[in-house]
């Protein structure tokens, strides 16, 4: 399954990206990016990242996340990681990047936040 990507407005300016399959080096993941931007573009400031549904993820797939964080921080936004388990988390943990992104796990938790 390649990646599929949605998103929800739980609240004004917060809003839920969920993601599913895999994410890995190509086109489909620059949607990630291209998203976060016109969110931001919009006034959204709280960007969740639901992540329950990813199977696998490389390093390119790391970046967009990166790419996103900068991007939100650039406008004193909150990005939030929410349902990363086994290998998708792991891949963050090796990389030290659990302690730059906020994990919660679940949407709920993190919405809470």
């Amino acid at each position: 399954m390649l990646m599929e990507m949605s998103h929800t407005e739980i609240a004004p300016g917060k809003v839920v990206i969920t993601l599913a399959g895999k994410l890995m080096m190509g086109l489909e993941s620059e949607q990630i990016v291209t998203l976060v931007e016109d969110l931001l573009r919009q006034g959204k400031r709280t960007i969740i990242f639901d992540l329950s549904g990813v199977k696998a993820i490389d390093s390119t797939g790391i970046g967009r996340f990166i790419s996103s964080y900068n991007k939100v921080g650039a406008v004193d936004g909150d990005l939030r990681m929410a349902g990363a388990t086994g290998h998708v988390f792991q891949t963050f943990h090796v990389s030290l990047l659990d302690t730059v992104f906020r994990f919660f796990p679940t949407v709920e938790d993190a919405a809470k936040a």
